[in-house]
């Protein structure tokens, strides 16, 4: 039986997770899980994930919530340490990059894209604004000294940063000035299996 991944179209912290199934050749179900229909809040769904958040799979047995922790146990479970180095220092260097998704990323290009499309406030938008211009430079710097943000082949560290990064301009803000940033964007789209997430509906035109 396939994966189960319930997600949402826009959602990406759900495409961090058909991201990584894809480029890992799995077979999967995205089960499209409508924001407005109540489904979150049902107790079939809160029984998976108590939160009511997506994304959630289902491997058989094994049932689990948040991204960057389904993140793990695909690659720990069918994409062996390529994805996840077993290493002190490759394995610390992913987690560097986890928190990188949950705080900057999350709290920067993330809330300013649910901000401008959504009209939901994670933090305010200036705050935002002022997160993902202090992210971008470093990243640039990072990431114009190596191919992959850990090295010179892709991990799960990629995976987790990449989708927020990339739909940065639906939030306004542009990666005109991040040329590195931009370069290694294009490097993960070209990987094998690459699935792109679909620009948000009506999304605002980026900043300079």
């Amino acid at each position: 039986m396939p994966i189960r991944l319930y997600s949402m179209t826009y959602s990406g912290h759900g495409h961090r997770v058909q991201l990584l199934l894809s480029l890992l050749g799995l077979p999967y179900e995205k089960i499209d899980v409508d924001p407005h229909g109540g489904v979150l809040r049902t107790p079939e769904f809160l029984a998976m994930n108590p939160f009511g958040q997506v994304p959630v799979i289902v491997d058989g047995d094994t049932i689990l919530h948040d991204s960057n922790a389904i993140l793990v146990y695909l690659a720990k479970k069918y994409g062996g340490p390529a994805w996840l180095p077993e290493n002190p220092e490759g394995s610390a260097l992913v987690q560097q990059w986890f928190s990188l998704a949950a705080g900057p990323i999350a709290f920067g290009p993330c809330a300013a894209r649910r901000l401008r499309v959504y009209g939901e406030e994670l933090v305010p938008m200036d705050h935002a604004v002022a997160i993902s211009l202090k992210l971008f430079p470093v990243l640039e710097a990072m990431l114009s000294e190596r191919m992959f943000a850990t090295g010179e082949r892709p991990s799960l560290a990629d995976v987790a940063a990449y989708t927020y990064i990339a739909h940065a301009p639906e939030g306004g803000l542009s990666l005109e000035a991040y040329p590195a940033v931009r370069a290694w964007l294009g490097r993960i789209e070209a990987l094998p299996g690459f699935v792109a997430m679909p620009k948000a509906p009506g999304h605002v035109v980026a900043r300079p």
